[in-house]
């Protein structure tokens, strides 16, 4: 169903408790709907499924960017929620060049510390993009590796 379709079969709101709830065509409230991406780092507002409290699928948006103001607003929150991905916007220092390493960056959330076991924990992806996940299974982001700065790269390289 494409996103237009999806706003004419059913509505959004928030319940008491600050649950999604979702109302379908024949007027059934789900309550403690999730939003999830089906791509979240390589396109992030193409495909968002409405899922039920059980994992079933509820409602298919194609672009999330293409629903009206309201309920658009309401699942970027949620997924604001869902979602802990910070972008590293500089590595400052790097404990070693072997690993188990120690990480300090700069990201978009603040400064973080991070341990890097080993160097399969570096994902690439499209566009020269990376995903970096620590020991303790947090996610970060490089959107583009060459857009960093000199110093950034040069540590950055070692791993890869």
């Amino acid at each position: 169903m494409s996103s237009s379709d999806a706003m004419m079969t059913f509505t959004l709101a928030r319940d008491a408790f600050g649950r999604l709830v979702l109302t379908d065509a024949q007027g059934v409230h789900h309550e403690g709907v999730t939003p999830v991406r089906a791509f979240p780092i390589a396109a992030p507002d193409d495909g968002v499924s409405l899922v039920d409290t059980h994992g079933r699928e509820l409602a298919w948006i194609t672009r999330l960017s293409a629903l009206p103001e309201a309920p658009r607003q309401l699942l970027q929150d949620e997924l604001a929620l869902r979602e802990f991905t910070p972008v590293i916007e500089r590595l400052e220092a790097v404990s070693t060049f072997g690993t188990p390493s120690t990480w300090a960056v700069s990201t978009d959330r603040g400064p973080a510390f991070f341990v890097l076991k080993t160097e399969d924990d570096i994902r690439r992806l499209a566009g020269g993009a990376l995903l970096i996940t620590s020991s303790h299974g947090v996610q970060f982001a490089v959107r583009d590796r060459l857009a960093l700065d000199v110093a950034s790269r040069r540590l950055l390289e070692r791993f890869l």
